[in-house]
């Protein structure tokens, strides 16, 4: 196999073995059927093949479909087991996310993105910390319409803070980074996991969790647009307003005062040239969408009915086409957003049909008499619950895998062992985003930073642990008081 593979072998023959392992030499539990069983053999296998990277992960998609069709875990009827496999590209949630991808190129092809990250630095750059509630703002603005949060924090803000730290002469190579470069790095990339968490099209994988939420409740629970944002709101925002301090406090920057920071920021925008007329239409897009999946217009207008959030993102996507402001081409290459289409559908329709087969129910069965056997009540159950989740994420370079292979299972165990429904499914949703800040292969942003050089490695992983406790107990503390004002237990 030659370097320029993109099979990596050993990953990929560790996941073949972990899949025929619990296929054909695990015995099936008691309470789960042979399909349910395996079906986890692929889906575990799949997981493993993504954490250990073994072939691009839209690849390891479709190998998994086409498994899933072939053997008729599903269904042993031959179309139906193809239907059954082709079935997660008919989910709304995977479209929203794959059209909102498409329209966030927008911020980069216009210069619109990097106007709002040069802006807010004009404002507030007199002062190092200043600089750092900048990039933190930025991202704040950025992140409703941003769905890739790699794209957000690794392509439109990490060239902005690069830029910064290089006009103030901090550089990895001149072993400079402790000027400024270090704190702005962590604040550029301890900004995501915030802002990932406020809002569903702030990453990809959170639809998932909504539709997690949903099928453990039996749609009782629906988290729409709206009411995850309302939720998320006041921690999120107390999150962001602390982070740049903290990491002020354990990075402290050699360079405190940067008069230079606001001028370099002007001479930017004056690059940018004035607002164009397509970065205007982007704009007013962005506004319809937010104001659209909000529920704004059906409530001034005293409707029963809302546009649906995947159809507000398509109409967005179809006025940016008319406008001109991107066009086909632009769409087709977008492979971000076509790849997550396609590895969102594969393992949406995987943890879809564990569940109706029932092996969702059995391991969560399974979490839950572990943990009464333990004799904690609700709240403990809680902490361990959400303990284990955050920092399991230790093992994982992929939320998406991650939350795939834990949600359900969890979320479960803890409504079963007590838990209020509402108040757990938001504080997991939060986790989900918020264990992105543990180490430098978290998520797909943490390479870009990380790589960039100004954090060594034991910085980085001492800087996140701390940051992860920070977090967690904003959104335990704020965002549970929050819940309760807001009736959700």
């Amino acid at each position: 196999m030659n370097e320029n593979s993109s099979i990596r072998v050993n990953s990929a023959l560790l996941a073949i073995g972990i899949t025929l392992a619990i296929w054909f030499v695990i015995p099936v539990p008691e309470g789960v059927t042979p399909q349910a069983w395996h079906l986890l053999a692929l889906f575990i296998g799949t997981i493993a093949a993504i954490i250990g990277k073994a072939m691009p992960i839209g690849a390891l998609a479709m190998i998994a479909i086409a498994l899933v069709a072939i053997t008729g875990v599903t269904n042993n009827k031959p179309s139906a087991a193809v239907a059954d496999a082709l079935s997660g590209f008919s989910n709304p949630l995977i479209w929203l996310i794959g059209i909102s991808i498409m329209i966030s190129r927008g911020l980069i092809k216009t210069g619109l993105g990097p106007r709002i990250g040069y802006t807010f630095i004009r404002l507030f750059g007199k002062k190092t910390l200043g600089i750092g509630y900048a990039l933190g703002l930025s991202e704040l603005v950025l992140a409703p319409v941003t769905p890739s949060n790699t794209a957000r924090g690794g392509g439109i803000m990490h060239p902005i803070m690069r830029s910064i730290a290089e006009s103030f002469g901090s550089s990895p190579d001149k072993g400079t980074s402790n000027k400024i470069g270090r704190y702005l790095a962590l604040v550029n990339y301890h900004s995501n996991p915030i802002t990932s968490a406020m809002f569903i099209t702030a990453t990809a994988p959170n639809p998932l969790v909504v539709k997690f939420v949903a099928e453990a409740t039996g749609a009782q629970i629906s988290l729409s647009w709206s009411t995850w944002t309302l939720a998320m709101l006041l921690p999120g925002l107390v999150a962001m307003a602390l982070m740049p301090l903290v990491l002020y406090w354990l990075s402290p920057p050699e360079i405190k005062d940067t008069p230079a920071a606001s001028q370099f920021a002007r001479d930017r925008i004056a690059e940018l040239g004035p607002v164009k007329g397509k970065e205007k239409i982007l704009l007013g897009v962005f506004a319809l969408m937010l104001l659209l999946w909000a529920g704004v217009p059906a409530m001034l207008l005293d409707q029963g009915y809302a546009v649906d959030a995947t159809a507000a993102a398509a109409l967005g996507l179809s006025l940016l086409l008319v406008t001109s402001v991107l066009d086909w081409d632009d769409v087709l290459k977008e492979k971000g957003a076509w790849d997550t289409i396609t590895w969102f559908a594969a393992l949406v329709m995987m943890a879809t049909f564990l569940n109706k087969l029932g092996l969702i129910t059995w391991f969560s069965k399974s979490i839950e008499t572990g943990i009464l056997g333990l004799g904690l009540g609700w709240v403990g159950a809680v902490a361990l619950l959400t303990l284990v989740y955050m920092y399991a994420h230790y093992l994982f370079a992929s939320t998406t895998a991650h939350i795939t292979a834990m949600f359900g299972a969890f979320f479960a165990a803890g409504i079963a062992l007590g838990a209020p429904p509402m108040a757990f499914a938001l504080l997991l949703a939060a986790v989900s985003s918020i264990m992105m800040t543990l180490t430098h292969y978290a998520t797909g942003t943490s390479p870009i930073i990380f790589g960039s050089g100004y954090v060594s490695l034991g910085e980085w992983w001492k800087v996140g642990f701390v940051m992860s406790l920070v977090n967690l107990a904003i959104w335990v503390v704020v965002g549970g008081l929050w819940w309760q004002a807001l009736g959700y237990w």
